[in-house]
C-alpha cells in the first residue's frame, strides 16, 4: 500500500472518515457547552489519527488535519445553526483557505511511504521519546491551536452578534491572506520544478523567506480579530490567533531555517531576506 500514491489516499480518506464519524458522534451525545463538547471531540479524532500514524508508522498521516479539521467544525456549525451573514463571512473564509491548503497538501504527498523530514528528525533526536514527543507535539498541539484559531468563527454562530464593518475589514484580511498563501506556493512549485536547487528569489520569496507562513499567520489575525470586533467582551478569543504565531514564530520557522541552513550561502540569504514581511531589504555583502 505505502508504494502506491492512490492506495496511500485511500488508506487516509478511510482514517479521517473514520475520525471525523468518531468526533461527530461523541460531539452530538457529549450534554456539555458546543466549546467543550467540541474540544473533547476534536481531541478524540485526533487520537485515532495518531493510533493510525503509529499502525503507518510515518507521523504524516496527520498533516492534512491542520487544514480539514476548521473546515469539519465550522461546517457542522452551519449545519446546527441557521447562518447569517455575520458568520457566513468567516466560513467563507475557512472555507478558501482550507481547500486550498488541502489542495496544496494533496499535490505534495507522495504516498505513506513519505513522511515530513521534521519528523524524522525529531525521531532520530529524541529517541525513545519520540512516542511523546509525536502524540503532544506533532499532533495535540497543533489540534489544540486550530482549535483555539477556529473558535472565534464558532462563536459566531452561537452568539449572533450584529453585523459590523470592522468584520468584514478582517474578513478581507484573512482572505488576502488566502492569496497571499496560494501566490507563495504557486512560485515554489514553479521553483521547485527547475530543479535548479539554491534559494528561491523571486516573486514574494525575493523578499521573504517565508511568505507562506506569513499567510498562515494572517489568516487566523483576520478570524479572530472578525469575531473580536462583532463580540468585543470575547477578546480572549484571539488567544487561538496569538498561539498560532508563537507556533510558527518559536517551532516552525526556527526548524525550516535550520534545515535550510545546510546549503551553502544561507547566512548571506538570510542578512539579505525578512523573515516574513515580503518588503524589500538592503543587501549586505558582509
Amino acid at each position: 500500500m505505502k508504494h502506491s500514491r492512490v492506495a496511500s489516499f485511500a488508506a487516509l480518506a478511510a482514517v479521517y472518515v473514520l475520525a471525523g464519524g468518531a468526533g461527530f458522534a461523541i460531539y452530538w451525545f457529549l450534554p456539555l457547552p458546543v466549546w467543550a463538547a467540541l474540544l473533547i471531540a476534536d481531541t478524540a479524532a485526533t487520537f485515532i489519527v495518531f493510533a493510525f500514524s503509529l499502525i503507518f508508522k510515518n507521523a504524516s498521516v496527520y498533516d492534512p488535519y491542520w487544514s480539514v479539521q476548521p473546515i469539519v467544525i465550522v461546517i457542522v456549525c452551519a449545519c446546527m445553526h441557521a447562518p447569517a451573514t455575520v458568520n457566513i463571512l468567516p466560513l467563507v473564509a475557512i472555507l478558501l483557505w482550507g481547500l486550498r491548503l488541502t489542495a496544496n497538501w494533496a499535490y505534495t504527498f507522495h504516498g505513506l511511504e513519505h513522511q515530513d523530514w521534521r519528523y524524522t528528525m525529531l525521531a532520530q533526536k529524541t529517541g525513545k521519546f519520540y512516542f511523546f514527543v509525536n502524540l503532544v507535539g506533532i499532533h495535540l498541539v497543533p489540534t489544540l491551536v486550530v482549535y483555539g484559531c477556529t473558535l472565534p468563527a464558532v462563536y459566531t454562530y452561537l452568539e449572533r452578534p450584529a453585523f459590523n464593518a470592522g468584520s468584514a475589514v478582517f474578513f478581507c484580511v484573512s482572505v488576502l491572506a488566502v492569496l497571499l498563501q496560494g501566490t507563495a506556493d504557486f512560485e515554489m512549485h514553479r521553483f521547485r520544478k527547475r530543479g535548479t536547487g539554491g534559494f528561491i528569489r523571486e516573486g514574494l520569496w525575493k523578499y521573504s523567506r517565508h511568505p507562506n507562513y506569513l499567510g498562515e499567520i494572517l489568516m487566523w489575525w483576520g478570524v479572530g480579530a472578525a469575531a473580536v470586533c462583532l463580540m468585543p467582551q470575547n477578546w480572549w478569543l484571539l488567544a487561538g490567533a496569538l498561539a498560532n504565531t508563537c507556533l510558527f514564530l518559536f517551532v516552525s520557522i526556527p526548524l525550516a531555517d535550520g534545515h535550510q541552513a545546510r546549503k551553502e550561502g544561507f547566512a548571506q540569504y538570510k542578512k539579505n531576506t525578512r523573515m516574513l514581511l515580503p518588503v524589500y531589504k538592503k543587501q549586505r555583502t558582509e
